[in-house]
């Protein structure tokens, strides 16, 4: 059986590989951020990972739903993720400069690739799935820059 769908499927499990690896730094940041705001940042890259958890699930079982097969062991993420690992030694100012672009690049693959593909195969739930990420994510971004605006 040919799946029609094989690029929406390995849009999504790229997708799955960045929110696991966004879900590992987010992670990295909560147990090492230092400084004066440690406390603010320590609790938001909790609330971060939280959501990322919550929406590995529903991007897994979202491939599950059309048939593919989602991607489950480091190796396969790392080598699909378009994102990168978090650096040592990061500082509060370079680890939310981090999220903010590790968050626009997600939004904008869901933009310029995800959503054209979910619509190609007439696929509405991916779509709204993908909507539904870009706007949690475009929210946060906007957060954030509006965070660093006080350092």
């Amino acid at each position: 059986m040919v799946q029609e769908n094989k690029q929406l499927v390995q849009f999504l499990n790229q997708l799955l590989s960045n929110y696991f690896v966004m879900y590992v730094k987010l992670h990295r940041y909560h147990w090492f951020v230092q400084g004066r705001h440690f406390f603010t940042l320590h609790e938001k890259f909790e609330q971060l990972y939280e959501m990322f958890a919550e929406d590995l699930d529903e991007i897994a079982e979202r491939i599950l739903a059309i048939n593919g097969k989602p991607l489950a062991t480091m190796v396969k993420y790392l080598k699909e993720t378009t994102l990168t690992e978090a650096n040592a030694d990061d500082k509060e100012s370079e680890i939310v400069s981090q999220l903010v672009h590790d968050f626009q690049q997600i939004v904008k693959e869901i933009k310029e690739e995800g959503l054209s593909l979910a619509e190609e195969n007439e696929d509405e739930p991916s779509a709204d799935l993908l909507i539904g990420l870009q706007g949690k994510l475009e929210k946060e971004i906007w957060m954030l820059k509006s965070y660093q605006a006080y350092e």
